[in-house]
């Protein structure tokens, strides 16, 4: 008896801890993790105008815990992030403290997981929408009407926050619509139509954000920038600039052989883009050209989309533009938050003291053997015909690293950032399946009737 209590009492210090531990990344660095793009967040609230690629909903989000240093958002992240952690164990009826400390504990040892939510950075709430639309849609019966409520509510922001993450959930809404026909019961009417209307509403949260900060009802730009930027670098655009500028007038037309090698490096480095008006001047011209080009390599175009959703889907290492040099973020600091200034520039990362070498030793290696058990699982189940809530799940996040490849390595190019933050979620399903092993006796167990 004296045992069991200690282990008890063990184990609820424990749970208090992994909130704590969720973001220990930013305990250690003294400071909330900044990247590249948290500047051009940071200044929406306070510049008035919509910038491409750049959420209002974010930015607002961002505001809101500018007086706490930013804790206040790295709070809401870490108690979202467990929250979603036990809920799914708890529909899948896998719920023991024990399970849930000892998944959460291998997640933050072992996965990107503790960085993102670590970050003032839209891509904790990538993946953390995978699993809040899976259990608003498929799970919507074992949940409470609270509990429906709050998945709505942070489906529909995840959504507002990035365009990429729309793109993802819509996707997966739609699979769910071509699929109920076949699959019947298995996915509820009303819990399709309750995940499609988060796509929705999240839309209709950006749009108004949009109007209440910039005074235009607009959706965020710069989709045709960020594609351009890709083409350019997969040589698409030199081509179709040799082929059309004796012709046309095109403002890139003298500059066709001195493209950078990287999107990024035009972009957001000191190239041609800056000296001809950036997004604002080029918008339209990017625009011709991406989708001109589209019709003029149909192949060389398709060649390259399944090439760079190849490559993104290997693309996993941890703290891609995590550095020490995002001058933007700082410059947007100084001179919006100058409050920020001195803990800011205290912190490890602004020291050049934060690197993810080490890290990444660990981190890649297990995202890769995640997504490949994740394959041979869903082989195993399919050759059993085992069709129950977490091969369902399994399936789920299978569509959501195809889906989040294919968004993000097609219209950006492959990044490691765009990996990262989607694929902690394969480890979660296979530590979820191999605590199901483990625990043979569980009443999930049992395949669905359905099924």
């Amino acid at each position: 008896m004296r045992a069991r209590a200690a282990g008890s009492v063990w184990l609820r210090l424990v749970g208090v801890a992994l909130p704590l531990l969720l973001i220990a990344p930013a305990f250690w660095n003294g400071y909330p993790l900044l990247q590249w793009d948290t500047g051009g967040y940071l200044a929406r609230w306070y510049e008035g105008y919509l910038v491409p690629s750049r959420s209002t909903v974010f930015g607002l989000y961002l505001h809101f815990g500018e007086s706490s240093a930013f804790w206040l958002n790295l709070a809401v992240q870490s108690l979202t992030t467990l929250w979603l952690l036990q809920l799914t164990l708890r529909v899948l009826g896998l719920l023991q403290p024990v399970r849930l400390v000892a998944i959460s504990l291998l997640l933050i040892l072992a996965t990107a997981l503790p960085w993102l939510a670590s970050m003032l950075l839209t891509d904790i709430f990538a993946g953390l929408s995978v699993l809040s639309l899976f259990i608003l849609t498929i799970c919507g019966d074992r949940i409470s009407a609270i509990e429906k409520f709050s998945l709505f509510v942070f489906t529909a922001f995840a959504a507002a926050t990035h365009s990429a993450t729309l793109g993802v959930l819509f996707g997966l809404c739609l699979v769910g619509w071509l699929a109920r026909p076949l699959l019947g019961a298995r996915v509820p009417l009303a819990g399709l139509a309750r995940g499609s209307l988060t796509i929705l509403a999240g839309s209709l949260m950006l749009l108004s954000a949009n109007d209440a900060l910039s005074g235009k009802w607009a959706w965020t730009p710069g989709g045709y920038g960020v594609a351009f930027g890709r083409m350019m670098q997969d040589g698409i655009v030199a081509r179709y600039l040799n082929d059309h500028c004796p012709r046309e007038k095109f403002k890139l037309c003298p500059y066709r052989n001195e493209l950078p090698a990287t999107a990024d490096e035009f972009l957001w480095g000191q190239s041609v883009f800056n000296s001809l008006g950036r997004f604002e001047g080029l918008n339209d011209e990017m625009g011709h050209i991406v989708v001109h080009s589209l019709a003029d390599y149909p192949a060389w175009q398709a060649g390259a989309a399944l090439r760079a959703m190849g490559e993104q889907l290997l693309h996993v290492a941890t703290g891609e533009g995590t550095s020490g040099w995002i001058p933007h973020t700082y410059g947007i600091i100084e001179r919006y938050i100058p409050a920020q200034v001195a803990p800011m520039r205290a912190a490890r990362q602004q020291r050049w003291q934060v690197h993810f070498e080490y890290v990444n030793w660990l981190h890649v290696p297990v995202a890769l053997a995640s997504m490949l058990a994740l394959v041979v699982l869903l082989g195993h189940w399919a050759a059993r015909r085992r069709l129950d809530d977490l091969s369902l799940l399994a399936t789920t996040v299978t569509l959501a690293l195809l889906g989040n490849a294919f968004i993000c390595g097609v219209i950006s190019g492959p990044h490691d950032r765009y990996g990262a933050r989607m694929v902690w979620l394969a480890t979660f399903v296979v530590l979820i399946a191999l605590a199901r092993h483990l625990g043979a006796d569980d009443p999930i167990d049992k395949p669905s009737a359905a099924a």
